[in-house]
């Protein structure tokens, strides 16, 4: 594992940049959130249904590309960590590769699916590492260092 790079990031910018990444993608996956209507056949009762079907698939897509795109191609940062002069680097303080970027964001996301029990895991990681990683962090080898 080796030491530390200097620099790490602290937790509450972390958050709050987090918090803010979070708020630009629902801003930009606002259209494809919206519920629509299709109708269903309910054999019970001989009739056709309206159900409500949320398109959430296409804004799960949204925030992956997101994350992973921007972390690949724009210096390890987001917007949120752009804003808050966050960066994300591989363990040895070398630039995030994609494939590191797509396993990063891959990992954040499976853990998300767990009904918020893997995100406040993945998270609540941060608190205890001494490399202030989480577990998306230890998955793609990286680190989120001052920018």
């Amino acid at each position: 594992m080796g030491l530390p790079p200097p620099g790490l990031a602290g937790r509450w910018r972390r958050l709050f940049a987090g918090v803010l990444d979070w708020l630009v993608v629902i801003v930009i996956s606002a259209p494809f959130t919206r519920t629509s209507w299709d109708y269903v056949w309910d054999a019970s009762r001989g009739a056709w249904d309206r159900y409500p079907v949320q398109h959430t698939f296409l804004a799960g897509l949204v925030a992956f590309l997101y994350f992973w795109l921007l972390h690949a191609f724009w210096n390890g940062q987001t917007l949120g960590k752009k804003l808050f002069g966050l960066r994300v680097v591989s363990e040895y303080d070398g630039r995030i590769g994609v494939g590191q970027a797509a396993v990063r964001q891959a990992v954040a996301t499976a853990l998300g699916w767990l009904c918020c029990v893997g995100t406040l895991l993945d998270l609540g990681w941060i608190l205890f590492d001494p490399r202030k990683q989480a577990l998306h962090d230890k998955a793609a080898r990286t680190v989120v260092v001052n920018a």
